[in-house]
C-alpha cells in the first residue's frame, strides 16, 4: 500500500476537548489535513522539539532516543498506520544493520520521538480518505494568513505563567495533580498560585 508523506502544520488547543491539543498534519503534496487530538504533555513534548528547547532533564522521548542510539538502533520512519473507532494507531519503524522492527505506539509519542530523530511521517490513503479534512484552496492572501497562523501555533506562547493564564480551572487542576505525581514542585507551585488567584 502506497504511503503518503505528512508534515506538521500546527499544534493548538483543541476546540472540542478541554485539556487536549489538536496536532494538525498535512499531506506533503496535497491539501488534505489530518487532525489528531493529543494530551497536554504529549503536545509539550512535540512543541519542545519543534522549538529546539532543551529541558533541564531529559524527557521520556529524549530517553528513548539515547537508549536507541546506545544500542546502535536508528529510526527510519513514523507511520500513522490505522484508524479504528476514531482512535489513531502508529508504528515506529526502526532497526540496525541486521533487522528492521515495527513498534506499536500512540501517534503523539511516535511523532515526538520521530522529531528527535528527524525522520519522515507517513500515513495511508485509506486513513486520509476517512479522517482527512480538505483545506479550502481560496485566494493567495488567505493562504498567506493560514501560513502565518501555522507559524504562530508552533511558537511557544510566552512563559509558563502566561500560558496557564488562558487555561480553565479543570485543566489546571489536572496539570497540578500530574505535576505533583511527577514531583515537579516548582511547576506545581506556579499552577497552584494561578488557581488561588482565581478564587
Amino acid at each position: 500500500m502506497k504511503k503518503i508523506k505528512l508534515e506538521i502544520l500546527g499544534l493548538s488547543p483543541s476546540q472540542s476537548q478541554t485539556g487536549s491539543f489538536a496536532l494538525v498534519l498535512g499531506e506533503e503534496l496535497g491539501n488534505r489535513r489530518l487532525p489528531i487530538i493529543i494530551g497536554v504533555f504529549e503536545a509539550q513534548a512535540i512543541a519542545v522539539q519543534i522549538e529546539n528547547i532543551v529541558p533541564n532533564r531529559p524527557m521520556t522521548h529524549d530517553l528513548f532516543k539515547s537508549f536507541a542510539e546506545g544500542l546502535n538502533y536508528t529510526l527510519k520512519e513514523i507511520v500513522i498506520s490505522d484508524l479504528s473507532e476514531g482512535i489513531f494507531y502508529a508504528k515506529i519503524v526502526c532497526g540496525d544493520d541486521l533487522r528492521e522492527v515495527e513498534i506499536d505506539s500512540r501517534p503523539s509519542d511516535a511523532i515526538a520521538i520521530g522529531l528527535r530523530f528527524d525522520v519522515p511521517i507517513y500515513t495511508f490513503e485509506s486513513i486520509l480518505s476517512e479522517a482527512g479534512i480538505v483545506a479550502s484552496a481560496l485566494n493567495e492572501e488567505e493562504e498567506t494568513d493560514d501560513d502565518d497562523l501555522v507559524r504562530e501555533t508552533l511558537k511557544t506562547k510566552g512563559s509558563f505563567n502566561e500560558q496557564i493564564r488562558d487555561m480553565s480551572n479543570d485543566v489546571l487542576q489536572k496539570m497540578l495533580d500530574e505535576a505533583l505525581a511527577k514531583e515537579e514542585y516548582e511547576k506545581a507551585a506556579k499552577i497552584r498560585d494561578e488557581l488561588e488567584k482565581r478564587n
